[in-house]
């Protein structure tokens, strides 16, 4: 049965994380909030009157491909404006400290990167990266742009997505099967699981492969909802106060 926040539960894994070798992280939306960043269906004024899918699929790119990218441009100059916490800095700090890691990231918006971690798949991509709708290959577009230059081309003349997956896609079989790789080769000793809802079935498919190696599985959320055979320990609180004191 998973553990509650206490003081004997952080000691423990403090010396668990001392002696690892090799540790996995997952990070979702609730890690970024705590940055300020909205989270995707938050309150956001004028975008409430929006379906996520007018913003975010295929199918609403190929209808108005500049209020897509309105919204994409809209969530650049927020994220611009945000800084890493403190729960970003443990999980780079954490990297440091271990033979092997790999950080597996939900978010779009290169935080963990900007605190310092370096092995990072984003598996739902970045929005700080665009590629032409018409095919061709990723590439890091940082621009913050006026709207006369929206919807984006590239000098050639074709459309730019913002290199992100939207509802509809599948995720990038290439990173999926990075963090596939990492996790089959050898034992991990710890994973985190952190600020997602975990109701993916790869996130469960990761975590499953982290406890049949003997893992223990760390999950830190405000609102815990990994089941039991999952998760040996659960934090209900904010990342940026519980990961810091595992490094203490």
């Amino acid at each position: 049965m998973a553990e509650a926040h206490d003081s004997r539960g952080l000691e423990e894994l403090r010396e668990r994380l001392a002696r690892a070798r090799k540790v996995f992280v997952l990070t979702g939306a609730g890690i970024s909030a705590e940055s300020g960043i909205p989270t995707f269906r938050g309150p956001e004024g004028y975008w409430k009157k929006h379906a996520p899918e007018e913003l975010a699929s295929p199918a609403g790119f190929a209808r108005d491909p500049k209020l897509v990218w309105e919204w994409y441009n809209h969530r650049r100059r927020l994220i611009a404006a945000c800084e890493p916490n403190a729960a970003h800095r443990a999980v780079a700090a954490i990297e440091s400290r271990v033979a092997r890691f790999l950080l597996c990231t939900q978010n779009v918006d290169s935080l963990h990167q900007r605190a310092g971690s370096r092995n990072v798949v984003e598996i739902h991509g970045s929005i700080w990266r665009a590629r032409p709708v018409d095919g061709g290959p990723a590439f890091e577009d940082r621009r913050l742009f006026e709207e006369a230059e929206l919807p984006p081309r590239t000098a050639g003349g074709q459309l730019l997505r913002p290199d992100v997956v939207w509802f509809g896609e599948a995720l990038d079989p290439a990173r999926f099967e990075q963090v596939d790789a990492f996790l089959a080769a050898g034992q991990t000793d710890l994973a985190f699981i952190v600020g997602t809802t975990a109701v993916f079935p790869y996130i469960q498919h990761w975590v499953w492969m982290c406890r049949r190696q003997g893992a223990v599985v760390v999950e830190i959320n405000p609102t815990p909802c990994l089941p039991s055979e999952l998760a040996t320990h659960c934090f209900s609180g904010k990342a940026g106060e519980i990961l810091p004191k595992l490094l203490r």
